[in-house]
This record gives structure tokens, sequence and C-alpha cells, in this order.
């Protein structure tokens, strides 16, 4: 049984304002997937990416926000799931007061280089 706490994981604070705890996906991990647990800050936007090769969830657990999705941008709340397909430039913004926390989970996973704490996405 692997279990990992949220505090206790590789961070990476990105989008002036959203912190991303790498809970599996680690250099190690021998796992089908990446999990992120993503706290947004008022007025933070992720900045647009795209995973080439990976099909990526988001699960807002907290919050409302905006999901943008190959230019296609829809609002999104507490208990809705966004699929983005691989190589979609995708990004989510919290234009609102409240923080915005949701889970992203990414299969294939995705390279994560690790240092002191901290996480950047790999090569």
């Amino acid at each position: 049984m692997l279990i990992r706490r949220m505090g206790s994981v590789p961070r990476n604070e990105r989008g002036a304002g959203q912190v991303s705890h790498l809970l599996l996906g680690l250099p190690d991990d021998d796992y089908p997937m990446t999990i992120t647990i993503v706290e947004a800050a008022p007025g933070s936007q992720q900045p647009l990416h795209a995973h080439p090769a990976s099909t990526q969830v988001y699960l807002v657990i907290q919050g409302s926000g905006r999901m943008i999705v190959d230019g296609e941008e829809a609002d999104v709340s507490s208990g809705d799931m966004v699929c983005i397909p691989p190589a979609a430039r995708h990004a989510i913004l919290n234009p609102t007061d409240h923080t915005l926390t949701y889970v992203s989970a990414t299969a294939p996973p995705f390279p994560a280089r690790v240092d002191a704490g901290t996480w950047e996405p790999g090569d």
C-alpha cells in the first residue's frame, strides 16, 4: 500500500499562485500515471501547456474556475471533471475570490525532475 500526504511531497509553484503537489509520479515510482493536487489562489492562472502523448483529467474538488482546452472555455466547479486529450493546449484559471482545488491524473505519466522538495516537469 502506498500512502502519500500532500504536505510531505514535492511542490511546484506556478501560474502566479498555483501550487501543485506531486503525489504520484516521482522518478522512482513504477505506476502508469501521474497524480497531483493543486491549490489555485484567487486570480491565478496556470500557463497554457500540453502533454504530447498523455491524456489528463482534472477533477475539481473545491471552488470554481474557468477551464481552457484548445481555445474552448468553460466554467467548472466542485464535482466537475474535465478530460483533456493528448496534445491539447490547456490551462485552468481561478477568477474568484476563493481558493480552487483540483486533482489531476495523467496517463501515461509525464516525467518529473525532483530536487530539494520541489518538482518540475521533465523533458
